[in-house]
């Protein structure tokens, strides 16, 4: 899942030194207003309440952010920001193939789990919002950041096969597919339904999966 204004840093926030006050102020922002989303939606963030969280003037705050539009397309950003640091880039610093499916897959089940300052997984709070509201510029947004991660586990199971780790005829495409279904329904299983066996399950899926697509040792050996 790529970032078009950078990979972010965990947690959200980059470090503030040499930057203005006034992008400090809007990284502060964006932070509050990302708790609020938590609690009441991307749709339900307003300027007004956001004022009142941040005790800035409704005037101050639609000087960094024109419309509640841009507000929502900044918190969209910064989830994607934080999912990048905290997911994709642990991925891609492990090994090549099988153990960085390995790694997304933990690192993906985490992000589902460990936001405990937040009310569960903000990207799929949005697609809930957004899924039916075409061209809306959150759900572009959003689609997009959905791509990319696609992309990077297809990425990642071709390169399994290229190391010869997984079967030459594995059809990539279904291995992501199935790797991000085993991870919703983990979302479901265990913030919904607050499932005891949820991890359980996931990982007893996950390794399923990764069974039925590798390459037979024999094979692996010559």
């Amino acid at each position: 899942m790529g970032s078009r204004r950078g990979t972010g840093e965990s947690g959200g926030s980059a470090p503030s030194r040499g930057i203005s006050k006034g992008e400090r102020t809007r990284r502060t922002i964006v932070s509050r207003a990302v708790g609020v989303v938590s609690e009441v939606g991307y749709e339900g963030l307003s300027i007004g309440s956001l004022a009142e969280e941040t005790k800035l003037s409704k005037s101050g705050l639609f000087a960094h952010f024109k419309s509640k539009e841009a507000l929502q397309l900044a918190v969209m950003q910064e989830v994607i920001d934080r999912f990048v640091a905290r997911v994709v880039q642990p991925g891609l610093g492990s090994p090549r193939g099988e153990a960085r499916l390995r790694m997304l897959f933990e690192k993906k089940l985490l992000w589902i789990s460990g936001e405990q300052e937040l009310r569960g997984c903000l990207l799929s709070k949005a697609s809930l919002e957004y899924d039916n509201r075409p061209g809306h510029p959150v759900r572009q947004r959003l689609v997009q950041a959905l791509q990319d991660w696609r992309e990077l586990l297809v990425r990642a199971t071709k390169t399994a096969i290229d190391e010869g780790q997984f079967k030459a005829d594995l059809d990539i495409e279904q291995f992501a597919y199935e790797f991000d279904g085993i991870t919703m329904m983990y979302q479901q299983a265990h913030s919904l339904m607050r499932d005891r066996a949820a991890e359980e399950r996931a990982h007893k899926a996950f390794a399923s999966l990764l069974e039925r697509s590798r390459r037979p040792t024999r094979l692996r050996q010559h």
